[in-house]
């Protein structure tokens, strides 16, 4: 293709916030991350290619979302925005607090990973954010981040969470850059059982499972729209909405 063709091609049409790179032809390799932000401030959907190929084996990702070879111009998938208010109440800890969150729904994530997401938030949601706001980051976008993550106000890593099962290698890597790292599990235990003796000396980590039938219950609960109260009392979770409530009790594997 000559020189003239290429500068001929159109451009495609992105938010102000979007960092676009031209690839080959067409194709244009684009920042999901930022796309994201900026639709979700206007309420809008956006686009996103399927998980990386790594993910792909999590029990949480749709099989029927298109995959995408590098070779091909990108595939345009909508993500589904989900807004949330999330009330906890843990008298355990006597932490009492509301918080509003946006959270955009990657194709290839299903509804229950969604909710175990919102779970983690709601357990770990600090009592202020003197230290920091805790967020939702973007794994399933970005291989460099956990589901969520608080940082202090000079950017260093607070707390890293994880919600699926990822690798010995991984969560080696995390445990010596943040200050506390957590892993929400509902797959099978098998997973644990190989990693557990490989990660003694991992002392800022805890990994906690949650029994597979309740996580499914916590799939039912999820819309568009959600008031969701997660009350805490004497380790047992009931996370309810207007209509129905899911009791959750968790294991921990690993941790004090």
């Amino acid at each position: 293709m000559s020189a003239h063709a290429r500068a001929a091609s159109p451009r495609p049409e992105f938010s102000p916030l979007t960092r676009a790179t031209p690839l080959i032809g067409n194709t244009y390799k684009i920042d999901y991350a930022k796309e994201m932000d900026a639709r979700a401030v206007r309420g809008e959907s956006f686009i996103f290619l399927r998980a990386s190929a790594s993910q792909r084996g999590s029990p949480f990702l749709n099989p029927n979302a298109p995959s995408q070879s590098k070779a091909q111009p990108l595939m345009a998938l909508k993500a589904t925005i989900f807004k949330a208010t999330i009330e906890i109440s843990n008298l355990d800890t006597h932490l009492y607090r509301t918080q509003s969150v946006v959270i955009g729904q990657h194709p290839s994530e299903t509804n229950e990973r969604l909710m175990n997401r919102m779970l983690a938030f709601a357990l770990n949601m600090p009592p202020n954010d003197d230290h920091g706001a805790l967020d939702f980051a973007k794994d399933m976008w970005e291989a460099d981040e956990p589901a969520l993550w608080q940082k202090d106000l000079t950017g260093s890593l607070v707390h890293w969470i994880e919600v699926g099962q990822p690798d010995e290698k991984r969560i080696l890597r995390v445990c010596a850059r943040s200050q506390r790292v957590s892993i929400y599990s509902s797959g099978p235990a098998v997973w644990w059982n190989a990693l557990a003796n490989k990660l003694t000396r991992a002392r800022n980590l805890t990994v906690w499972q949650i029994p597979p039938a309740q996580s499914e219950e916590l799939a039912t609960l999820a819309q568009r729209t959600m008031n969701l109260q997660v009350t805490v009392q004497d380790g047992t979770i009931y996370v309810s909405n207007d209509q129905r409530s899911v009791e959750v009790a968790l294991e921990k594997l690993y941790g004090e």
